[in-house]
């Protein structure tokens, strides 16, 4: 039986056509990650004024920017950056979060009241301006950027999951389970969370994304990963000077972003298309 759901999970993820375009783009971009962390193809560090603005080649794929950085080697690099924020972000939310959702739908009433509330509260601030305001007050920097990214997806996660939650509380096999004498702790971690999973999963992939992006802004703002490392949002804001001189400076890292969260947006499409039951019997 474990065989056989194995490869019909497997066969709807190759059929769907957003899992595999997704799943390569962002593949693409671990990679990438992966290699830079022993070899890129210059320096995305040293600064060398004598090959600032070279034109690509062997020894300089994309050419160099403004100040003889090999900009193959800073965008990879910043994968690393951009990957690594987005990680622990999503994990602050996603961890914080479903708690706070799992918990405010089995003890219902005032908890669940003053937990929705709060959340209401934290969506009445943009993410990204709510990002902006926290780096500014506790200074920029990468540890900062991962906090306000964070404490932003913990709302989004507690009210997916508090509304997925309740609806298999209403289940019958919860019912069952309660008559059972089973508690409320118990039916949470084994009947609950298991059947909303997917939901999360798919919520988690597409604010990973989103979390690449508001990094990318607070970088680009000045917020961010602060020098020397490589950012691709910082990428942004030191070639927007450049922009009639040399505008594949600004091009080649939007190019990356754009294709970072495109990829995770696909590839959440695709977990959708896969994770969920309905979705499937439809195809």
């Amino acid at each position: 039986m474990s065989g056989n759901n194995s490869a019909s999970l497997f066969n709807r993820c190759r059929r769907s056509r957003s899992f595999v375009i997704g799943g390569i783009m962002t593949g693409f971009l671990l990679i990438c990650a992966l290699v830079s962390l022993v070899w890129t193809p210059g320096s995305a560090y040293d600064i060398e004024i004598g090959n600032r603005f070279l034109p690509p080649s062997m020894d300089h794929w994309l050419g160099t920017d403004q100040f003889g950085r090999d900009i193959v080697s800073m965008l990879m690099t910043g994968t690393q950056n951009s990957i690594v924020v987005a990680v622990v972000a999503v994990s602050i939310g996603l961890l914080i979060g479903v708690n706070l959702g799992l918990l405010a739908s089995a003890r219902r009433g005032w908890t669940e009241e003053i937990i929705m509330r709060m959340s209401d509260f934290s969506f009445a601030f943009p993410a990204i301006l709510s990002a902006i305001m926290l780096t500014a007050i506790l200074g920029p920097g990468g540890v900062n950027s991962i906090l306000a990214i964070g404490l932003y997806n913990i709302p989004v996660f507690a009210r997916l999951t508090r509304g997925s939650a309740n609806a298999i509380w209403a289940r019958e096999f919860v019912m069952a389970a309660r008559a059972a004498g089973k508690g409320k702790l118990r039916i949470t971690f084994e009947h609950i969370l298991p059947n909303i999973l997917s939901i999360i999963i798919v919520q988690a992939t597409i604010l990973f994304a989103i979390a690449i992006l508001a990094e990318a802004a607070l970088s680009y703002l000045g917020l961010g990963t602060q020098p020397p490392h490589p950012s691709w949002g910082r990428m942004l804001n030191e070639a927007q000077a450049l922009m009639f001189l040399d505008p594949m400076q600004a091009i080649y890292p939007g190019l990356t972003i754009a294709v970072a969260v495109f990829g995770l947006n696909l590839l959440g499409d695709g977990f959708r298309d896969v994770l969920d039951p309905r979705l499937s019997r439809k195809r």
